[in-house]
């Protein structure tokens, strides 16, 4: 077995951040996703394809000890109101461990959601020991599959699962619902109006890409590991502070349209990061420099 790392899903700019950190580190990389990839660099080999095609990834787990497990389908927003949207991560998800099960000196680490999966917690920052409570299908999804993952893991399987807060950076693409300093700083450009559901108080935890991908790095050096555990900043900012933010950075902020709150946004949410960096990792990248990064490279497109 080699020692490479497949990255399944990791066509979007969490995945091409991974990937450029694993590459620099003199990893092996394969990358299965649907679309191939914008980048290229030594190192890197890019595989188009889904989850769905089973003959593909037998193909490539021998080359692999470490599975990275980034594709969704969906958003929070993308299906509220639509739960059987949910089943499209779900179930290929089920398939990869039916494959895995021949394969099991592999080590799995499954991006879950800190953003979603705890609801509104009952105290700030939130840890890993906290009940999931998602307000969202997508959150409940992924709760979903962390069960399917414990039983995996009772089997003897390594299994990480990593809680990203709201990732951000250069080469998030916009989505409806999701990215909201992606998408602050593109109404900010456009000069179109920013719809915000409530009054602008809810908290958020926003963890640059760079920083995100460190911390899987470092699981993937780590092959044994089963453990859970929060990726965040540390810290929480309402929207309408992150709105200030890139105001001050782009020398304008958007129109903003403030609609009534929804039952299904989290009010507040902040991860406990200390278990992440008991082990030696720590976030970077302050939320004024992410934006920067990311306006700037905005400007550039």
């Amino acid at each position: 077995m080699s020692g490479g790392v497949l990255l399944l899903g990791g066509g979007g700019f969490l995945g091409t951040a991974l990937a450029r950190r694993l590459t620099v580190a003199g990893k092996e990389v394969h990358v299965l996703a649907r679309h191939g990839m914008a980048v290229s660099f030594p190192g890197l080999t890019v595989h188009r394809g889904s989850l769905e095609d089973g003959a593909l990834l037998r193909r490539l787990l021998p080359a692999c000890r470490t599975v990275v497990h980034l594709a969704s389908e969906t958003t929070p927003g993308s299906s509220s109101g639509r739960p059987g949207l949910e089943v499209g991560n779900l179930l290929p998800t089920l398939t990869l461990l039916e494959i895995l099960q021949d394969f099991p000196d592999r080590h799995l680490i499954y991006f879950s959601s800190g953003g979603t999966l705890y609801g509104n917690p009952s105290r700030l920052p939130v840890p890993e020991e906290a009940c999931p409570a998602p307000l969202s299908y997508h959150g409940a999804g992924k709760a979903a599959a962390e069960m399917y993952l414990q039983a995996f893991r009772a089997q003897g399987r390594a299994v990480t699962v990593l809680r990203p807060a709201n990732a951000y950076g250069p080469g998030q693409s916009p989505r409806a619902g999701f990215g909201l300093v992606r998408t602050l700083l593109e109404h900010a450009r456009n000069g179109t109006v920013l719809e915000v559901w409530g009054d602008g108080e809810t908290v958020r935890d926003f963890v640059y890409m760079d920083d995100v991908a460190d911390a899987c790095a470092l699981f993937v050096d780590r092959p044994d590991d089963n453990g859970t555990y929060n990726v965040g900043s540390g810290a929480g900012h309402s929207i309408n502070a992150v709105i200030g933010l890139v105001e001050r950075t782009c020398g304008k902020a958007p129109p903003v349209s403030y609609l009534p709150a929804r039952e299904s946004d989290v009010r507040a949410v902040v991860l406990d990061i200390s278990r992440l960096c008991a082990l030696g990792w720590e976030p970077r990248v302050e939320l004024v420099e992410g934006i920067s990064r990311t306006w700037d490279w905005l400007q550039g497109l």
